[in-house]
């Protein structure tokens, strides 16, 4: 059963247009640098992402949300854990975040 992985990002105060350009183009990049360990293909599913544009004033500082689709818990746990080029992605945000949240689900699981 598939997972959707719904990240969102507060950047930090001063972080310049291009460096959020860069980490959100980089952190679409990932459908397509993650290699599965197994068939050494791409197994992201799908990926989208943006900058807020929501009026209702809820976002308590996120600014940007992504969509992550996984075929499976296994490759999203992969993905979390110990996928080279996620865990790369993710060290180089250090000192640019300030917040992050993380939402998984399964379709129609409640």
């Amino acid at each position: 059963m598939g997972v959707t992985h719904i990240v969102f990002f507060q950047f930090k105060t001063g972080t310049s247009a291009e460096t959020i350009k860069d980490v959100s183009s980089r952190m679409l990049a990932l459908k397509d640098t993650c290699i599965h360990p197994t068939s050494q293909k791409p197994y992201i599913t799908a990926s989208k992402g943006g900058v807020d544009n929501s009026k209702e004033g809820l976002q308590s500082g996120i600014t940007h949300a992504f969509v992550v689709e996984f075929s499976s818990v296994d490759d999203r746990d992969y993905y979390v854990q110990t996928d080279p080029s996620h865990q790369a992605f993710v060290k180089s945000l250090d000192g640019i975040i300030g917040k992050v949240q993380v939402i998984d689900f399964t379709a129609g699981v409640f």
